[in-house]
């Protein structure tokens, strides 16, 4: 009862509807960690069950009444790319980006307001920000754990520390496996609709909550559908926005399907595949990255000189104070 309570509250108010719902963040967050191999960081195994029921905790901090954290919080889950189109390449800086935001909203807001009104902060959203900070942060906690392991400490509370950054790395790259957290039409089609595609904003919340509740989602179902763990070596930058490209490729499917009425029936097998697919990429893609931040966490740190608060660093920007990474 209390699954299709909140399911219903989701499709009922729109405005609660911004991320995949509790059961698709817990199933993935379990099936990455279940899918972790032997090398990786396995001692994550023996926090999965808390991992898994704070898999949504960072929704939680977008509440109206507590503003400062809404207003860090809220652009940290989506990533609304026909907003910056315009911007190439994707800078490094969390703070370049939004500083590139405002200069285009300077040129266009006297002559397309109505575009200048969306072209911030929060409605392009800081995802693969908000994923590339928690990483880091990992790497931090299990280079701690590594130093307790070697010396014969307890490693109990750095590998709770491990456990935190996960959910928080587990929530954002959960959203971006949803092709709507990828895409300006969010929460209903914006702009031209030549389609006819729905433009109420429930269809978010019914495709990511009402039907993944009503197909009672589990790890099990995804775990086969898991690809081989990869992204070992390359920049993890790029490869978080390339999956988050590969996951908008998929938005204008899901307002097909809904379009037919698919989302009506627990038993529609285009919708459960395409929950399938995207639940999957988003497992594989966070157990990739905890698996390439445990990698890095047996190397010293990288020594970065000048620092990167140094003016003399090639990379340092004087706007934002630092160099980007």
């Amino acid at each position: 009862m209390r699954r299709l309570a909140l399911a219903a509250a989701l499709i009922l108010c729109p405005a609660a509807a911004q991320a995949w719902g509790g059961t698709a963040h817990a199933v993935i967050d379990r099936a990455a960690i279940e899918a972790i191999p032997d090398d990786g960081p396995v001692f994550l195994r023996r926090h999965v069950d808390y991992i898994a029921a704070s898999a949504a905790l960072p929704d939680s901090w977008r509440g109206d009444a507590e503003g400062f954290s809404k207003i860090e919080e809220d652009p940290n889950h989506g990533w609304f790319r026909e907003q910056f189109a315009f911007l190439k390449p994707i800078p490094r800086s969390r703070y370049e980006f939004i500083l590139a935001l405002y200069k285009r909203y300077e040129v266009i807001k006297d002559s397309d307001p109505a575009t200048a009104a969306r072209t911030n902060v929060r409605w392009t959203g800081t995802l693969p920000y908000a994923a590339m900070e928690a990483y880091d942060r990992l790497i931090v906690c299990m280079r701690a754990i590594r130093a307790a392991q070697a010396s014969g400490g307890d490693a109990s509370v750095p590998e709770q520390h491990c456990a935190f950054q996960a959910i928080r790395l587990g929530h954002y790259i959960g959203d971006g496996s949803q092709p709507l957290h990828d895409s300006v039409n969010s929460d209903g089609w914006r702009g031209p609709n030549p389609n006819g595609y729905t433009r109420d904003r429930s269809i978010h919340g019914r495709f990511e909550s009402g039907f993944v509740d009503a197909i009672h989602l589990q790890a099990a179902d995804i775990l086969p559908r898991i690809a081989t763990p990869g992204h070992r070596e390359g920049d993890m930058f790029e490869a978080v926005l390339r999956f988050l490209d590969q996951s908008g490729d998929r938005m204008e499917t899901v307002y097909r399907l809904e379009k037919r009425d698919g989302f009506r029936d627990p038993a529609d097998k285009d919708v459960r595949a395409l929950i399938y697919e995207r639940t999957a990429a988003g497992a594989a893609m966070l157990r990739d990255m905890l698996c390439r931040a445990w990698a890095e966490s047996a190397e010293p740190p990288a020594k970065v000189s000048p620092s990167p608060l140094d003016f003399d660093n090639p990379r340092f920007n004087s706007e934002t104070g630092s160099a980007a990474p």
